[in-house]
């Protein structure tokens, strides 16, 4: 054999290796991770907590939106904010379901005025009259387990335990409600929160439902704001999703009737409750992770119990400025294309 035959033969035997150590790498390194199918049920538009925490759904490659559906009546409202939210977000992939319409009808509608020339009928993705039963359907026809956020009032989730109770074998719940050592604020005694004493009893349904279940109560989630340079950054970013957000914090603010909250969006957030329901759903790295029982008072607290059921709970943070940080960078920062 010719010299130089020998040599095409050394260097085409190197290639075949080459190649077969690249396959042989490429199928032991691990796979990316697989986004977590999720459905939010919000109380939109009451405080402006959740259309922060909408838009870090949107923002976080971790999760994949497969429905959004107002809850605590006032539904027209909601899913026109839902839709509309949704659409300037360039997201009209996502179906819209209108909630239960329950007391309470009347109230101040904060951020109506964003949505008041706004044609449901012209969402141009999906919307479900019965939102309650498209949360039930997706559940259960989904191939993989679903997490269910849910960052308002719970008629919604606890009607659809009711109507189909096996809902609970195929989904977890990860919701801001309760207060167990904490208050509103540092140092206060622990409260009836919001979330569960205005429906405490759909809230004690979805306490003691068979499905895993872990609650950012207002040990944590009362603490978050997000204030000076990074606020400033919020406030300046030419992000769709972020200026949607800052356009109904200003609506709000204004209905708010405290010439003090009406002058808030020029340097700091609102109290952020709902961001770390968010947060929780695909990530605890940042807070102190406790099992605890429950039990949902008629007065709307949640007291401990041994008798209550197991919650998983965020009752302190690791890093709180940390958490602050990372929700504006993922607000202000849009996704490549």
């Amino acid at each position: 054999m010719q010299a130089n035959t020998v040599v095409r033969c050394l260097r085409l035997g190197c290639a075949l290796a080459l190649g077969l150590l690249v396959l042989n790498v490429a199928s032991s390194a691990p796979a990316a991770a697989k986004p977590i199918p999720v459905i939010l049920d919000t109380d939109i538009g009451d405080d402006i907590d959740d259309t922060w925490a909408l838009g870090l759904v949107l923002r976080s490659p971790e999760l994949d939106l497969k429905l959004a559906v107002g809850d605590y009546g006032r539904a027209p409202y909601r899913a026109k904010l839902l839709a509309k939210f949704l659409q300037r977000a360039g997201r009209a992939d996502v179906p819209v379901g209108v909630g239960l319409d329950i007391e309470p009808r009347g109230g101040t509608e904060r951020q109506g005025a964003w949505v008041k020339d706004y044609d449901l009928k012209s969402y141009p993705g999906r919307v479900h009259a019965d939102g309650v039963q498209a949360m039930i359907d997706l559940i259960i026809k989904s191939p993989e387990p679903v997490t269910l956020i849910a960052i308002g009032p719970l008629p919604n989730v606890a009607e659809a335990l009711r109507r189909e109770p096996r809902i609970a074998q195929r989904a977890r719940f990860v919701g801001m409600h309760g207060s167990v050592k904490l208050g509103y604020g540092r140092g206060s005694p622990p409260a009836a929160e919001w979330n569960v004493k205005a429906a405490p009893a759909a809230c004690r349904a979805v306490f003691e439902a068979p499905w895993p279940k872990t609650i950012t109560p207002l040990d944590t989630c009362g603490l978050v704001h997000v204030t000076g340079e990074n606020y400033q950054r919020f406030k300046n970013a030419t992000d769709p999703v972020a200026m949607a957000i800052l356009e109904n914090y200003r609506l709000w603010a204004a209905t708010g009737g405290d010439a003090g909250l009406k002058e808030q969006p020029a340097t700091r957030s609102s109290t952020l409750f709902d961001t770390v329901a968010v947060y929780l759903a695909f990530t605890e790295a940042l807070c102190r992770m406790e099992t605890v029982h429950l039990r949902v008072t008629d007065d709307g607290f949640t007291r401990e119990d041994p008798a209550g059921p197991a919650v998983r709970a965020a009752l302190s943070w690791k890093d709180q400025a940390a958490f602050e940080r990372f929700l504006v960078e993922r607000l202000t920062s849009a996704p490549a294309n």
